[in-house]
């Protein structure tokens, strides 16, 4: 069964203010509805003023996203009734949105692959519903209301999307875009939701909502194309209708049969005249997006595909590299790429909490010889580990000395105190099998060999030199 599906993409814009009115966006570490007026609240007699501010930020989205940029951009009623909505109606884009028509170009199932963007607009966030007792049977719902008016744009597009993983990957690349656009701060709780449009060919499509992070997007859909599969396969109906995504169970439950598009009623806000958008479009300059500068750490650094692509996957990111890649330029991007994101994934930590010191005292260590690459990442995890149990950790040359982890070098002489020589006699004698398996032709056991060497020297010892010392003594034997 071919699997269909199209992304309604919600990014909150990072401005000072709000859409309509003049409170302020930094909301999140205060006392809830403390940042609202009589605007955002709907209240008789307020008038709307629009941010100029967020339209350039819309605009700039959709020049990156090779949209086509409107003549004069309308906005409009959304009328429907739910309690995060204290007016009644969100005033939206419908009719005419500030861009059109553009794509995204992603690395697909198959290759290279366009995703076509339907459209770019712009609406006031609703205040947030926090339910009391579970999400799923609430004893009670409160109603904070500091997030309405917050300026959004909604990013839809075309049904070109054929697998989970392909829309966290088009999600993934739209989050960098986003990034380095300076649109949105993609550290900020709720900053970018989405909602899945998803369905099997010939079939009824399905809306999931709640999906509040670019990463649960995969699993809910995951559960969404097993979960309608399944029912067909039995013969049932796929009912159009709208889903809740429960990310803690990792499954969707129904919420609501869905809307059509004549529910809402829209309208042309009565209180906001129509905006020319494309004389301001014109003057936006837009700055280097990820595959420009992919492009360019593969021309200037050297870096292979897969690196730069990893690299410049997140804008922090990329933009640490550049600042440790005068030690080696290699050496940062295998330690960045390959190392580090895997270290920072399993503790659930962001590059922007890894101190720039310390990790170019690491590289400087690795490029100078001083320690092995097994004891370089001992290191990194201690300092990681340092981190989050308190916000901070010890210079890296500094655990290095502390765990005894430098270098042990070979002696020329190889006298009988030589740490290495002394090792590698030590596991001769221990592993008489290994010794009798490499004489018999069993090369691999001299890999073995070298791996208990390498344990007693707790990963210092140079494994050219164990391997020199080892072959030594077994074709003197």
């Amino acid at each position: 069964m071919k699997t269909i599906i199209g992304l309604e993409i919600h990014c909150q814009l990072d401005t000072r203010t709000k859409l309509f009115c003049g409170c302020s966006t930094d909301y999140r570490d205060d006392a809830p509805n403390t940042h609202v007026c009589p605007v955002c609240l709907g209240l008789p007699g307020s008038l709307p003023r629009l941010n100029r501010k967020a339209v350039e930020y819309a605009l700039r989205v959709g020049k990156a996203l090779n949209c086509r940029i409107a003549t004069e951009a309308e906005f409009s009623r959304k009328n429907y009734f739910y309690p995060d909505l204290s007016k009644g109606f969100q005033i939206t884009q419908h009719n005419r949105p500030v861009a059109i028509e553009g794509y995204l170009d992603i690395e697909g199932d198959d290759g290279e692959k366009r995703v076509r963007i339907t459209r770019v607009h712009m609406e006031e966030d609703p205040g947030r519903l926090i339910h009391k007792g579970g999400a799923d049977r609430p004893r009670y719902t409160l109603v904070d209301d500091n997030r309405a008016g917050i300026p959004l744009i909604e990013i839809v597009t075309e049904p070109d999307l054929r697998s989970p993983k392909e829309a966290r990957k088009f999600l993934t690349k739209m989050r960098a875009t986003l990034e380095y656009l300076g649109v949105f701060d993609s550290e900020k709780e709720g900053s970018l939701r989405v909602d899945a449009n998803i369905s099997q060919e010939g079939h009824e499509r399905v809306e999931v909502k709640n999906i509040s992070s670019y990463k649960g997007v995969e699993k809910a859909l995951i559960f969404e194309v097993t979960r309608q599969r399944n029912a067909i396969r039995r013969g049932q109906r796929i009912a159009r209708e709208t889903r809740h995504f429960v990310e803690a169970r990792g499954i969707t439950t129904s919420s609501r049969s869905k809307e059509m598009e004549q529910d809402y009623r829209y309208f042309p806000e009565p209180d906001l005249r129509p905006i020319r958008v494309c004389d301001w479009a014109a003057e936006i300059v837009l700055p280097e997006l990820p595959d420009a500068r992919r492009a360019r750490f593969m021309e200037q650094y050297g870096c292979s595909l897969n690196h730069a692509r990893t690299l410049t996957g997140e804008l922090r990111l990329a933009e640490f590299f550049e600042k440790v890649a005068d030690i080696d330029t290699a050496l940062a991007a295998t330690w960045i790429a390959d190392t580090l994101l895997g270290e920072l994934n399993y503790r659930d930590m962001s590059i922007v909490l890894v101190p720039l010191g310390q990790f170019r005292e690491l590289l400087v260590l690795l490029k100078e010889g001083s320690i092995t690459d097994k004891s370089g990442v001992e290191v990194l995890r201690v300092l990681l580990d340092q981190l989050k149990e308190r916000g901070t950790c010890e210079g890296a040359r500094e655990c290095v000395d502390r765990l005894r982890l430098r270098v042990i070098s070979a002696t020329p002489s190889l006298s009988g105190e030589d740490p290495v020589l002394k090792a590698v006699q030590e596991s001769i004698a221990e592993q008489p099998q290994a010794v009798a398996d490499f004489r018999a032709g069993r090369k691999e056991a001299l890999n073995f060999l070298v791996g208990m060497v390498m344990k007693k020297t707790r990963g210092c010892a140079k494994p050219g030199d164990v391997n020199r010392i080892l072959l030594d003594l077994l074709e003197e034997a």
